[in-house]
């Protein structure tokens, strides 16, 4: 498939499908754009999710698809195919970074939107909606089935549950996955960056601040092995990185608490250092506690103990340089005049790489800044771009018919 006639192939789509497409993309910018602000202004915090998922279940079933949820809690639209036997999937990820009760209420000023989770992922979403929209307009049908898939759990602590559930049940016939996550038309990740998280928990008798000063404190041992774990040193390459994005515990400020805990997030391109890294977090917390457990002035009321569990793992894998869908994103890319540069990140597209089924992440269109920061912000110009690359894309890895289905 890779030494198919690109140019050829997206110069007769474009020439056969132009006004309903283009007149689709052009006229309905705004569309998009209000959609993106509506989705991102109904909270989606990590497993709660079901709110905005009823929201783009409309949404799709308004652009002519048939829509069901999962059991895992994702809106799955299908642009049924000539071949019902393959199967891409589109997806954009529905989850934010952001607990329940953070303020999402979008602020528009001309072509720029601000708000946590504006860019990632209420970009994607909206692109989302608009590619189904635009197919189903022109009266597309695809060679392969299409799913246009709003996916569950792809932040944080998800550990990708909804992708993981999608491969799962669709696999046999699963020929390539497109994620659209975020903004931009500069990059194309097609390596899964591999990650874990993990959940350091440590336990004691607890007490009062006064009367049991010096007994065994969690928070004293805590801290005493994250300073050890922050001073691990990570090689530049393969390129390694950790993070404590969490800490908590304790129940006043005149109480010697009954248990700490932390979140981290280490991420590697080589799982030889992420298990390294793991086991230094773990050596770094029992030595925490051994430190406290020395120091303490009285330890007949109790010892510490802790654990270490893991929260979730992302697999690593790579998309295979003679790939279809690689094949047809540069052609979608030279057929708009866009540039992109490949890149590694940890996306919904970590599930089907690691299982060596095709798969890309891509920027939406537009431009956009401070992802998981409250100061978020999306910018609209130059979206038309980045559908009209995704549109083709797609198009170009499910096939269409030579004859429009009216």
């Amino acid at each position: 498939m890779t030494c198919l006639n690109w140019a050829s192939i997206f110069d007769s789509i474009d020439r056969e499908m132009s006004q309903p497409l283009r007149a689709h993309l052009a006229a309905n910018i705004s569309w998009v754009n209000d959609v993106q602000a509506r989705l991102t202004g109904i909270p989606a915090p990590p497993f709660q999710e079901a709110e905005r998922a009823a929201a783009v279940k409309a949404l799709l079933a308004e652009a002519g698809l048939s829509v069901e949820i999962d059991k895992a809690g994702n809106v799955i639209g299908e642009l049924r195919g000539v071949n019902e036997k393959e199967i891409i999937i589109v997806a954009a990820h529905l989850d934010t970074v952001f607990p329940a009760g953070t303020d999402v209420k979008v602020h528009r000023e001309g072509t720029r939107m601000s708000a946590p989770g504006i860019s990632d992922n209420g970009a994607g979403l909206a692109a989302l909606l608009a590619l189904a929209r635009a197919m189903h307009s022109a009266h597309l049908k695809p060679q392969r089935t299409v799913l246009f898939v709003a996916d569950v759990g792809e932040e944080g602590e998800g550990n990708l549950r909804g992708m993981r559930a999608l491969v799962e049940a669709y696999r046999a016939r699963l020929k390539a996955v497109v994620v659209l996550d975020g903004s931009g038309t500069d990059h194309v990740t097609t390596k899964a960056l591999a990650s874990r998280r993990l959940e350091a928990l440590i336990t004691g008798p607890g007490g009062h601040s006064w009367s049991d000063f010096g007994m065994p404190n969690p928070i004293n041992a805590l801290v005493r092995g994250s300073v050890r774990f922050i001073n691990t040193k990570v090689p530049a390459t393969p390129r390694t990185t950790f993070n404590i994005g969490q800490m908590e515990g304790g129940t006043s400020v005149n109480s010697v608490p009954h248990e700490a805990r932390l979140k981290v997030d280490i991420r590697s391109e080589s799982e030889d250092e992420l298990a390294r890294l793991e086991a230094a977090l773990r050596e770094s917390i029992a030595a925490g506690v051994r430190d406290e457990m020395e120091s303490a002035r009285d330890r007949s009321k109790g010892k510490l103990e802790w654990k270490v569990e893991l929260l979730g793992s992302r697999p690593g894998g790579e998309l295979k340089a003679d790939s279809a869908l690689l094949a047809a994103l540069r052609a979608a890319d030279d057929f708009v005049g866009n540039q992109s540069r490949v890149e590694r990140s940890s996306t919904d597209a970590n599930i089907p790489l690691s299982l060596g089924i095709d798969a890309i992440a891509i920027g939406a269109g537009g431009s956009g800044g401070g992802a998981h920061s409250l100061q978020e912000w999306y910018d609209s110009a130059g979206r038309e771009l980045g559908l009209k690359r995704a549109l083709l894309t797609v198009l170009g890895i499910s096939g269409i018919t030579e004859e429009k289905s009216r």
